[in-house]
């Protein structure tokens, strides 16, 4: 019953942790219309967030996560 337990708790927390992808992108797309980057970051920052967006879609969460973090960093959020 205990094993039971921790592996639903796992599959919520994996499944909380993959809606939070939309989150994200909405964050930097917030961010992106006021960030002062150089035009080259900024092209790097778009190119994280569409793949992020890609990974999301393909079920690829973690890896979405990963993109949009990185993309989050640049832009200082």
């Amino acid at each position: 019953m205990k094993k039971l337990l921790i592996a639903a708790l796992a599959l919520t927390s994996a499944a909380a942790f993959a809606h939070n992808c939309p989150n994200e992108m909405k964050a930097i797309d917030a961010k992106m219309s006021t960030a002062k980057l150089a035009d080259a970051d900024m092209a790097k920052v778009k190119a994280l967030r569409a793949d992020g967006e890609t990974m999301h879609k393909a079920g690829k969460h973690d890896d979405s996560m990963k993109a949009l973090g990185e993309a989050k960093k640049m832009l200082g959020i």
